[in-house]
């Protein structure tokens, strides 16, 4: 999970969020479970901005969309406090 957060840093740093590792933790569990249809620049947290900067720089496949991809699975995920068994 640490080489993660790390990889993440550089979009967060971009979307002008905290990069550390406990910052990006916060941030993704406080912002967890968008709708499966929901893609990440649609997630209703962003400023314009920033869903136009995802946006465009998925479009582009730019030099961190995979990482940006690893951001959107994490959004999408169910906690497992949440998932029922």
């Amino acid at each position: 999970m640490e080489l993660l957060n790390k990889n993440l840093g550089t979009p967060f740093d971009q979307l002008g969020l905290d990069s550390d590792a406990v910052s990006i933790d916060t941030f993704i569990s406080s912002h967890v479970t968008l709708q499966n249809d929901m893609k990440i620049s649609e997630a209703p947290f962003w400023a314009e901005a920033q869903a136009a900067l995802l946006e465009g720089d998925l479009d582009e496949d730019a030099e961190w969309a995979p990482v940006v991809d690893d951001l959107n699975v994490r959004l999408h995920e169910v906690p497992a406090s949440v998932k029922h068994v």
